[in-house]
C-alpha cells in the first residue's frame, strides 16, 4: 500500500525550479532516505510532503492518512535547544495538531509517557528540556513527532549536530521503529553511508540525475561511486 505518492512534481524556492518532473512512491512500512547535494531540493521537496509548500507542477497526495497523522522532526535551532519547558510539556505539545481540544487529555498524558519510555528516557520527563545532551533533546523531539505520527515519521536531518555515539544511537532507534513498529520513516541526510546501511530505499536528488529505487540497486550505480570515492559494492 502507498502511502505517498509524487507525480511529475516540480517545485520551486526563491523563484527558483528546484525539482522538476519528480515521480516516486513511498509504501507503508519503507524507510526512505533522501539525499543529494546542496541546493538539489531536498528541504523543498521535505516541505512540500508536509503541506508547508506547494508544487508548482504536479501532485503530491497521502494515502490513507492526513498531514496532521505524519510525524515530523525538523533540523533544530539555537532557540530549540534552548527551549524552557519540562521534557514532559515538549513531548504532550505533539499531540496538538492531531485534534481541535485545546488542553491535554489523560490519553494524550499517556502517550507522551509511553513514546518517552520507548526511546528509554521516561526518567527525564521533569528535566529541564535545555539542560540535557544534545543526544537527548533529539530523543525528546523523536518522542514529540512520534505523538503525532500514526503510520508516517519525517525527519530534516535527524543526526546534524550530534556526536558519533548519539548518532549512532539514532539511527538505532530508527531501525527500531521502522522494523519492530512499522512506522513508515522518510529522512533528509547527508549521510551516504549511515543512509545506505539503513535505509531500504533512497531517492537522490541532483541538478541533472535523479534516482529513486532499492538500496542494493543504488549502491551498484555510478551516482553512488561517485559521491562515496569508492567502488560499486
Amino acid at each position: 500500500m502507498n502511502l505517498l505518492v509524487c507525480e511529475n512534481l516540480s517545485m520551486s524556492y526563491e523563484n527558483n525550479n528546484v525539482l522538476h518532473d519528480l515521480s516516486f512512491a513511498v509504501e507503508q512500512g519503507d524507510y526512505l532516505s533522501i539525499i543529494g547535494e546542496n541546493g538539489s531540493g531536498k528541504t523543498t521537496l521535505m516541505k512540500g510532503i508536509l503541506g508547508l509548500m506547494s508544487p508548482s507542477a504536479g501532485t503530491i497526495m497521502l494515502s490513507g492518512i492526513s498531514r496532521r497523522e505524519v510525524g515530523y522532526l525538523p533540523q533544530q535551532t539555537v532557540v530549540q535547544k534552548d527551549f524552557p519547558a519540562s521534557v514532559i510539556e515538549v513531548v504532550l505539545s505533539g499531540t496538538v495538531g492531531k485534534s481541535k481540544r485545546l488542553f491535554y487529555n489523560s490519553y494524550d498524558k499517556k502517550k507522551a509517557r509511553d513514546n518517552l519510555k520507548k526511546l528509554g528516557i521516561e526518567q527525564l520527563q521533569n528535566k529541564s528540556y535545555k539542560e540535557l545532551s544534545g543526544g537527548q533533546q533529539q530523543r525528546v523531539l523523536l518522542a514529540r513527532a512520534l505523538c503525532a505520527a500514526s503510520k508516517l515519521l519525517v525527519l530534516d536531518e535527524p543526526t546534524s549536530g550530534l556526536d558519533p555515539v548519539a548518532t549512532a544511537e539514532l539511527y538505532e532507534i530508527l531501525t527500531n521503529l521502522n522494523k519492530t513498529e512499522k512506522m513508515t520513516i522518510i529522512t533528509v541526510s547527508h549521510d551516504i553511508e549511515s543512509a545506505v546501511a539503513n535505509s531500504n530505499k533512497i531517492l537522490h536528488l541532483g541538478k541533472e540525475t535523479v534516482f529513486y529505487g532499492r538500496t542494493e540497486e543504488y549502491i551498484k550505480t555510478d551516482i553512488y561511486t561517485q559521491m562515496t570515492g569508492g567502488d560499486k559494492k
